[in-house]
């Protein structure tokens, strides 16, 4: 053998050697978590006792409201973690969900997204360490199951679900007139005009069109969505912490990155810039007008709540904590073009703006590898599949799902211990859409 061959193949020896040693050095850095069961909160012995074991004690000021496997507690009780402040259901009778529960759900099967691999339904619930979940079909409970620390009269965190509501109401003020959504966020807020949403429009918030320098990377630990949620108090503070001291005084200090307008740009601390738009136009605080809204008009059985900073302000990116069942309602509501309980709540206009979606070319420069051919709307995600399905999401596993053509809701909560939904969505958008071509038999 010649030795240029000789040469050639010591190089692609080493190569070889050099992508084993980076696939070893990767599993080896990869966490390994215990398992949906395993984790499972009243298993485990979290907050326990009285008073609990001190290892199984779960504190806002060490971390564990935000760490895994303590967040499979925590996200089912975040009022003992926070300050909060409550959204009222309103004196109405509760709406009635009826029943038609069906045992055959659990063995529909579908294909994990980028594998061959097959999976049940129930298996995708553990899959995806499912906290509560509620399916409705045409309007009746046809599955409901709860897990670890959440009960049917609980509430848990919605995360970034939260936004599309807020969504909603930014899409409703536009819709009647009192926000003009091509005005500039400075005309409502103008506290905001030198920062890098001055001269950002509100149809450039509530699509998340910002060009704003602000990373949502939960993975690194000093990317600006952290000093966001430090500065509303979601997360310990340092000692001698001296950076904003609530959501607002954060939003004064984000810069300018790129041009608005031109692409996707994910980023939580839009919401929180419309909720202080929506606030300022209405003279109300975001949370009252979740309540007057929406939240009163839906027959809810529960009063909902939000995490607030130090001076009251509601977390409009990701704070709002409720029952499952009342999750379902509203998107219920939603999937029946805005009128539910009797009324029209939300314009169906709005409803049908939102189902439209948004700019697919400026969503695909985000990159996201699971949800390619999706858009985003008004805080909300839509994927134009063949049934028209569109979803509020949240990090951890958060989820409301609308298939109007299935005439299938889907209302999800869960502790996942990775916080991106490119993580789940394997595991549950195909088993979301094997249901409802399941239910339509």
């Amino acid at each position: 053998m010649s030795q240029t061959k000789l040469n050639c193949l010591g190089r692609i020896a080493l190569l070889t050697v050099i992508a084993a040693a980076a696939q070893h050095a990767i599993a080896q850095t990869t966490p390994k978590f215990p398992d949906a069961q395993a984790s499972d909160p009243v298993t485990m012995g979290w907050m326990q006792g009285s008073p609990p074991a001190p290892d199984k004690v779960v504190q806002f000021a060490t971390g564990g409201t935000l760490r895994f496997p303590q967040t499979r507690w925590s996200f089912s009780n975040i009022r003992q973690m926070v300050a909060t402040t409550n959204v009222g259901r309103g004196d109405g009778a509760v709406s009635v969900l009826p029943r038609a529960e069906r045992q055959d759900l659990d063995a529909v099967t579908f294909q994990v997204m980028g594998t061959g691999d097959t999976m049940s339904w129930v298996q995708s619930l553990g899959a995806n360490y499912t906290d509560g979940i509620v399916v409705l079909h045409k309007g009746r409970i046809v599955y409901e199951r709860y897990f670890g620390a959440l009960k049917p009269q609980g509430q848990h965190i919605a995360m970034s679900v939260t936004k599309s509501f807020f969504g909603t109401i930014g899409a409703m003020l536009a819709a009647d007139g009192t926000i003009d959504e091509n005005a500039r966020v400075s005309k409502y807020v103008p506290e905001l005009k030198e920062t890098g949403f001055g001269d950002a429009t509100v149809r450039q918030l509530l699509d998340m069109t910002t060009g704003i320098k602000y990373s949502e990377n939960y993975a690194d630990p000093k990317a600006e969505i952290w000093d966001h949620v430090r500065a509303g108090s979601i997360v310990p503070r340092a000692p001698g912490y001296e950076g904003p001291k609530t959501f607002y005084e954060f939003l004064q200090t984000v810069k300018k990155e790129g041009e608005h307008g031109q692409a996707l740009a994910y980023k939580t601390v839009n919401s929180d810039a419309l909720g202080w738009v929506i606030r300022r136009v209405t003279g109300k605080s975001v949370g009252d007008n979740l309540q007057d809204r929406i939240w009163s008009k839906l027959g809810a059985e529960q009063d909902a709540y939000f995490v607030v900073d130090t001076v009251g302000n509601e977390f409009a990116g990701g704070g709002m904590n409720a029952g499952l069942r009342d999750m379902a309602r509203f998107g219920e509501m939603m999937r029946l073009d805005g009128r539910y309980n009797g009324q029209q709540i939300v314009p169906a206009s709005v409803v049908a703006d939102i189902r439209k979606g948004g700019d697919k070319a400026n969503f695909a420069k985000a990159g996201y590898k699971t949800i390619p051919d999706w858009s985003y709307r008004n805080m909300w995600w839509v994927s134009h599949n063949e049934h028209g399905a569109f979803a509020a999401r949240g990090v951890n596993g958060q989820a409301i799902y609308v298939d109007p053509k299935a005439e299938m809701v889907i209302a999800r909560y869960a502790s996942h211990p990775l916080a991106a939904n490119a993580n789940m969505d394997p595991t549950s958008l195909p088993a979301f859409h094997a249901l409802a071509k399941h239910l339509m038999k």
